[in-house]
């Protein structure tokens, strides 16, 4: 099984964004030594949700500090950009990196990026499924044209051509079941954000392999990004766990302001007008402490050994095969951050990726998971 090491990049009050961007540099520059797979880079603008506003730039200064660990993007919000822009970083990245790259895509749900931006939200879905098919033929053909209700592109190639076919390795976040079968038609995996309970996140999973079993796809295990709190003691990682990521409620509702319910009236985001009541209550400290409870019981959160059976309950659950975590989130101090990795490197992480027991299996049926379940960005 792979495991690799996301960089979430939270802006702190009082501190530069620069000295704050050097810590999480310098726990990306410990993935390769400690054993990684793999580096993930998110996209977010403005707000400093994650200060990570392009995430191939991130990638290609890591690209010349590693020889061996994937470089990846989680994600790419296509409908931001013009996409042989997308297509164009891509390839180079690829050149640089020697083929070492994977990319997940999005569509985003923050109505402040969606206006910085000048892009109609409403618009976002379909937006997304033109540009994702422009970015993977600029890849995959020499030359191409594309016509379509946002673009239109006459016949152009982009230089220079990738190197190891990285359309092949695509994947989508929250793949919604107006976009799935279309996302397996182009031949993209699935990446799941750890947001909902397992059963929830299997059901999702078990859909969209049905969905590109019926276009004639096998798509890849699923990608899954989460969060990881390894202590020495169970009540060290639970309370380091409870106090971060309990702080990352304020820079979620911050940024994407679901407690407020605008999403609800806007085209393609009807579901997420349903959290509002969750949010809000979010603001009271009893309702905060519960909602937090609840997201930790969804991460990796435990003494190495802990961790260890999370990890296997979660690939037998998902079928998963390369798990994204991330140990530095909320603000946590970096050395709070680097504690916690090198812990989980130490003990964790050789484990998960040799031993027999955790070689990837297809996923176990999915028990049915609660309708009401609070689901965080």
């Amino acid at each position: 099984m792979k495991i690799g090491l996301s960089l979430s990049i939270l802006a702190e009050d009082g501190r530069a964004d620069a000295a704050v961007y050097r810590e999480h540099l310098a726990l990306g520059d410990l993935a390769e030594p400690l054993g990684f797979d793999s580096l993930f880079a998110l996209e977010h603008h403005f707000t400093g949700y994650s200060m990570s506003p392009a995430p191939t730039q991130l990638l290609s200064y890591f690209a010349g500090r590693t020889q061996r660990i994937m470089l990846g993007t989680s994600v790419i919000v296509l409908p931001w950009h013009d996409p042989i822009r997308v297509a164009e970083q891509i390839a180079l990245l690829d050149v640089l990196c020697g083929g070492r790259c994977l990319f997940g895509f999005g569509r985003g749900a923050a109505s402040v990026e969606y206006a910085g931006f000048r892009i109609p939200m409403e618009e976002a879905r379909a937006r997304f499924v033109e540009a994702a098919q422009i970015v993977k033929l600029a890849l995959a053909e020499p030359s191409f044209e594309y016509a379509g209700q946002f673009y239109r592109i006459p016949r152009t190639a982009i230089r220079p051509r990738p190197m190891s076919h990285p359309e092949r390795r695509f994947y989508a976040s929250s793949v919604s079941p107006e976009s799935a079968e279309v996302m397996a038609q182009l031949g993209f995996g699935m990446m799941v954000v750890m947001q909902n309970e397992w059963a929830k996140a299997a059901e999702d999973i078990a859909r969209f392999r049905a969905i590109a079993a019926a276009v004639g796809h096998t798509p890849p295990p699923p990608v899954i990004l989460t969060n990881v709190s390894c202590a020495a003691s169970r009540a060290e990682a639970e309370d380091r766990a409870m106090q971060w990521l309990g702080r990352k409620w304020e820079s979620i509702d911050a940024h994407y302001g679901f407690s407020d319910g605008h999403l609800g009236a806007v085209k393609g985001y009807e579901s997420y007008g349903k959290m509002a009541k969750t949010y809000a209550k979010l603001k009271e400290p009893a309702g905060r402490a519960k909602a937090t409870g609840f997201y930790v019981k969804i991460q990796i959160v435990g003494t190495p050994d802990d961790c260890l059976q999370q990890i296997a309950e979660l690939r037998a659950v998902t079928g998963t095969d390369h798990l994204i975590a991330d140990f530095s989130y909320g603000g946590m101090p970096h050395a709070e951050g680097e504690l916690n990795l090198r812990l989980f490197a130490g003990q964790v992480l050789a484990v998960a990726q040799r031993d027999p027991a955790f070689a990837a299996l297809p996923p176990s049926p999915p028990q049915a998971a609660r309708a009401d379940l609070f689901a965080p960005a």
